[in-house]
């Protein structure tokens, strides 16, 4: 394959959108999605500005991903008493512990979003993917960016670019793995009889003790906008985890979903009475629905067990319309392995322009790797190991 040239566009939304949804179909996080979000974070002085790398032939664009400019701290990965240790040395050493990184993939997906026309056999993918490499490079020369970064590859995008990028002298680091549920079931009750004997009587108890919740979906949160922001950002202090930009929503992100994604996009909005205790931001594809974000009004979520209560509802939302995979992202994994759902490896490739430099960092990523930091993932390893 020839002729091929890359290009980077100063927003998605410069980026046709039949061409993008062509090379990346059926997902919910689409063309559409990814324009919302720019325009959710241009009119705010929070989130990331995105930015789109594209290949073309004569026939028009066969490769498309999102991506973004971010200043990096390099003890993110850090929680809890390690990220005082951090704070500490970046007060001292900003410049050292700060590095520029432009980074493919999304703060607001937990996949990187490759995408390839489907014209292309693997040959001329991996033609695609090697001139999206120099575009990358020669805009992060340009730019003086310290680092290329692919955020959050899944398993099938990993094992199409992996060996590429290795080859390109992309090091390997661990990201937050992807909780999915499989759900092969008639109905709820085979679903509950999957699980252990212990956690199907603690579903049960928790749902007979939440008859004051009213449940209710809709697209549209017209008049809910400030609310809905304001239980996400609770939720995510309460959390006790912290990834920086990685994870801050700008206002407006909520509210520009619900105009942008049509069907696609569902409010789950848990009632105490007339109050709203809690919401879930729902992703709906053919196959799958993408349990996005859920928001909760403290201690009242807790005290109607809004957690479970939320969690069956996604699980009937999914067996009522026939969708077979339930995919709840990259937090609160104790929870969600004993309500039956198995994690999925999600990796970060990077590439320091400095080569001794990419050298020592290629050395320290596996002491750097995020799940080794997630309270859940590693208390799971320490059980492991004893």
């Amino acid at each position: 394959m020839t002729g091929l040239t890359g290009q980077i566009a100063g927003s998605i939304a410069e980026v046709e959108s039949a061409a993008w949804d062509a090379c990346l179909p059926h997902e919910a996080e689409c063309h559409a999605y990814y324009a919302a979000c720019e325009t959710a974070a241009a009119v705010s002085a929070v989130g990331i500005r995105s930015l789109a790398v594209t290949v073309s032939d004569a026939q028009g664009v066969v490769a498309v991903a999102p991506f973004f400019r971010l200043d990096y701290r390099l003890d993110t990965p850090l929680q809890g008493p390690l990220r005082a240790l951090g704070e500490a040395v970046f007060r001292r050493l900003p410049g050292l512990m700060t590095l520029r990184v432009l980074c493919v993939g999304s703060p607001y997906a937990e996949r990187c979003h490759v995408g390839f026309a489907p014209r292309l056999d693997d040959a001329a993918r991996q033609q695609a993917c090697r001139v999206m490499v120099e575009t990358l490079a020669a805009s992060a020369a340009t730019e003086r960016a310290h680092i290329v970064a692919w955020k959050d590859l899944a398993p099938a995008e990993d094992a199409l670019l992996g060996p590429f990028l290795g080859v390109q002298g992309f090091a390997e680091l661990g990201s937050l793995p992807i909780a999915v549920l499989d759900l092969p079931f008639a109905d709820e009750a085979g679903y509950l009889a999957s699980l252990s004997g212990s956690t199907r009587k603690d579903i049960r108890r928790k749902l007979a003790k939440a008859d004051q919740v009213r449940i209710e979906f809709r697209g549209d949160i017209a008049g809910l906008e400030a609310e809905i922001d304001a239980l996400y950002e609770s939720t995510r202090q309460q959390s006790g985890l912290d990834y920086g930009d990685l994870e801050v929503l700008p206002p407006g992100y909520f509210s520009g979903l619900s105009q942008a994604l049509g069907a696609r996009v569902v409010f789950a909005l848990y009632w105490i009475g007339a109050e709203l205790a809690a919401f879930n931001l729902l992703l709906v594809e053919a196959d799958r629905v993408i349990d996005k974000f859920l928001g909760m009004r403290y201690p009242l979520g807790r005290e109607h067990n809004l957690y479970a209560v939320s969690w069956m509802a996604n699980v009937r939302f999914c067996l009522e319309r026939r969708i077979k995979l339930l995919q709840s992202g990259q937090t609160a994994y104790a929870a969600k392995l004993r309500f039956g759902s198995r994690l999925v490896p999600s990796t970060i490739r990077f590439r320091h322009r400095a080569a001794p430099l990419q050298w020592a960092m290629r050395k320290l990523s596996p002491h750097l790797s995020f799940a080794r930091f997630d309270p859940d993932l590693a208390a799971m390893a320490r059980r492991s190991a004893a």
